[in-house]
């Protein structure tokens, strides 16, 4: 049976000193979602109908005197009685301005509850779909009713404001584009290619779960129907409409990873626009996605890690000629910045996204604390991310304190350049060693030179991977790293276990 528990937010308007409403959504260990409310009350008035308990532990004082009544009685005394507890509006008849306010504001919880329990009824049947931002885009829709009676918009100019309402990373706004782009010139092929489907469009009311698969085939074959359809494309690839923004103008050839993650986001957009009310069409009921291939993960050793670390990167420079220097693409000084930022990645293990935001505020003497954006629960305290700061850490922040004029604990670059530096820093430190990696494309395995292919996740794999191997328990772990419970991440580095049980057996050979 799903349950909505709310408390209040421990962060209080300065105008009018109330607290945010949060609201807690769960189904036994099938989802557990939280969201902000948008409505605030005053907890220094009021006995809400919250969680007394969470919320006094948030550190929000409520009025210590409890009144239970009969909705009559209640009344009577100038109380309003909920559903599972009392408002306490005034010790008199007299209704204020602040009383009419929070009696706005209990009619506003009471509805916006029932939304949340008839949204859920009609989710009984794809219970698989409640997850991520459902009940925050719930929340959006109920406050701004006026979106979701927009029904004009492209589907691309609502895939940007997908993107724009959940506040994507740079990086994963960018794989949305490219998923935007073959939509679009998926659309103008069909158009080019179809005497029956001149005027095909992606309408959202009407796309078939025919469309999905037929699409996903395109995705397959886009590479090939380039060559077949030279003047086609070449036309696709240079006009695509003024809401979609243009890129690359080759097409690769895309593995099947590849096309399962398209699928999966293009399913997240089509889940978005239904909860959002902009449709009631559901084009991937009833279709598995599948899931990705993936290979055992690799990572570089402490060893290696502290090889990067003291590795003489002023020599390595001075000996390299200005046409070696070329591919850093950045001073030496940049370098150097870029190979201790990396360093802590490694000894804090967050994602490259959650790195490049960090200030002083997420270092708490010598723990450092922030919300991973990608598991971020809206005001619960429970999904952060807490790591204890190795002295090597404390050393780097405390080297670079007050360096970045954004006020960041590191001078970060963009993610792109952070990741060309890496490559170049591994090459310089002599991390070259080969590893075996899977081909996106292919699916063969193949081996690379880990210089070659190192980024910013090599850093985070690198904290999980030793972490791991240390103890192999992922709920330690996920509490640093900022994993979820149960995340299918972890599955992969129990193959390191492997070298584990091969050092018990010569311990007792």
């Amino acid at each position: 049976m799903a349950t909505i528990e709310l408390r209040l937010s421990a962060k209080v308007q300065r105008e009018t000193g109330r607290h945010e409403v949060l609201i807690r959504f769960q189904e036994g260990k099938r989802f557990c979602l939280y969201a902000k409310s948008g409505i605030f009350i005053s907890p220094d008035y009021f006995e809400y109908y919250i969680d007394r308990g969470k919320t006094e532990a948030n550190n929000v004082r409520v009025p210590s005197k409890l009144i239970t009544a009969t909705k009559k009685k209640a009344e009577s005394k100038g109380y309003v009685l909920l559903n599972r507890g009392i408002i306490c509006v005034s010790n008199h008849r007299v209704e204020t301005p602040e009383v009419k306010w929070h009696k706005q504001q209990a009619t506003q919880i009471e509805q916006l509850s029932k939304k949340i329990a008839e949204s859920y009824e009609k989710e009984r049947g794809h219970v698989e779909n409640i997850k991520d931002d459902w009940l925050k885009n719930i929340v959006e829709s109920f406050h701004n009713p006026e979106v979701c009676q927009n029904k004009e918009r492209t589907i691309y100019e609502l895939a940007e404001a997908y993107i724009k309402r959940k506040e994507l990373s740079e990086s994963h706004a960018r794989v949305y584009h490219v998923l935007i782009r073959a939509m679009s010139r998926y659309e103008g092929f069909i158009r080019g290619t179809n005497r029956n489907r001149k005027k095909w469009a992606w309408d959202i009311n009407l796309v078939t779960r025919e469309d999905i698969e037929d699409f996903t085939d395109y995705l397959r074959k886009e590479s090939i129907l380039v060559e077949r359809y030279p003047k086609l494309f070449n036309k696709l690839l240079s006009e695509y409409p003024n809401s979609v923004k243009p890129g690359h103008k080759k097409i690769e050839v895309r593995g099947g990873n590849t096309i399962i993650k398209m699928r999966t986001r293009l399913k997240s957009l089509f889940l978005w626009f239904f909860e959002m009310g902009y449709t009631t069409n559901r084009p991937f009921d009833g279709i598995k996605i599948g899931a990705e291939k993936v290979g055992t993960p690799y990572y570089i050793t402490i060893e290696e890690r502290n090889t990067i670390a003291e590795a003489n990167l002023h020599a390595k420079w001075e000996n390299m000629t200005a046409e070696e220097r070329k591919p850093a693409k950045m001073p030496l000084k940049t370098l150097l910045e870029q190979r201790d930022i990396f360093v802590f990645q490694c000894l804090v293990g967050c994602r490259v996204g959650d790195l490049l935001r960090l200030t002083e505020d997420n270092i708490h003497g010598k723990m450092l604390i922030y919300t991973p954006h990608k598991t971020k629960d809206d005001g619960d305290i429970s999904f952060q991310a807490k790591v204890p700061l190795h002295q090597k850490a404390l050393d780097i922040i405390e080297k670079y304190r007050g360096a970045d004029i954004k006020g960041r604990i590191l001078p970060f670059i963009t993610a792109q350049r952070y990741n060309d530096a890496i490559k170049v820093i591994f090459t310089m430190a002599g991390i070259t060693r080969k590893v075996e990696v899977r081909n996106p494309k292919t699916g063969e395995t193949e081996f690379k030179p880990i210089n070659e292919i190192a980024s910013s996740h090599l850093a985070r794999r690198t904290f999980v991977g030793n972490a791991y191997f240390k103890v192999s328990d992922p709920n330690i772990i996920g509490k640093m790293s900022g994993h979820v419970e149960g995340s299918k991440a972890f599955r992969r580095y129990r193959n390191i276990e492997d070298e584990t049980l091969i050092n018990v057996i010569n311990l007792i050979g």
